[in-house]
Order: C-alpha cells, then structure tokens, then sequence
C-alpha cells in the first residue's frame, strides 16, 4: 500500500489554506490542515476539510458539454467555446450589453481578473463586474 500527505492550497476561496491530500494507492482519500502553515495555522473550515470528496465525486464534470434535444453531450473546448460565444453573442444583441454580468474569482491571479472586466467592458459593452472579494 502507497501512502502519501500531498501539501496543496486550498481551491475553495481567495484565502488560500495549506491542506494535506491523504492520497492511498493513487487515490484522494482526505483532506487535512497543514499545522505549520502560515495562512490557517492549523485549522480548515467545513469547505476546506470535505474538498477531497468534491474532486473525487462521480458528479463532476470532466469535459465540456452541450444540452442538445434535451440531453448533455460530451463536446470538444472549441465547440464549447464557439456555442458559448455565439450564445453570448445573441444575448447582447437581442437585450443589450447590460443584460450580461460578469462574475470573477478570488481564486484566479490578479492580472486573470484585470482581463476579465476588459473583456466585460470593452469587448461585451457593460460595466456589470462583480468578484467575489470585493469588500
């Protein structure tokens, strides 16, 4: 049996928590606090200390997919990029630029968030940014 602690970050917020992956054989088994780390010395939320079972569920999706006829199909990025696009496109057209929000993540760098209200306000034409850290 193949017994390793993985160091990791956490994924959940911007706050950025050391966790240890119990990882048996290859497989997430749990997650732990990092005592010595400097963030949450020790300690994890409810979030941070159940984050192995949401990477490892059944649930989660692994590629991108397209409803069609009512059902979920597997599609390739570029398609999903392409329906997704041409989707926003029509949103923006038929009810205006306004219509559309963008919300970011504390998770992403800050340079990721910066292009993210650019495209919001100078490709799509709103203001309608919002993060999730915003105080």
């Amino acid at each position: 049996m193949d017994c390793r602690l993985v160091p990791s970050v956490c994924s959940y917020c911007g706050t950025g928590c050391g966790v240890l992956f119990s990882v048996i054989d290859g497989t997430l088994v749990g997650t732990y606090p990092i005592k010595t780390h400097p963030v949450n010395e020790g300690s994890l939320c409810i979030k941070g200390w159940n984050l192995h079972e949401h990477i490892t569920s059944p649930k989660r999706l692994r590629n991108p997919m397209i409803r069609r006829n009512g059902q979920l199909q597997p599609v390739s990025w570029d398609e999903a990029i392409q329906e997704a696009a041409s989707r926003l496109r029509t949103v923006v057209e038929e009810h205006g630029p306004d219509s559309v929000g963008v919300l970011t993540s504390a998770k992403i760098t800050n340079e990721e968030n910066y292009l993210a209200q650019k495209l919001a306000r100078t490709v799509i034409g709103t203001n309608n940014v919002d993060h999730c850290a915003r105080l």
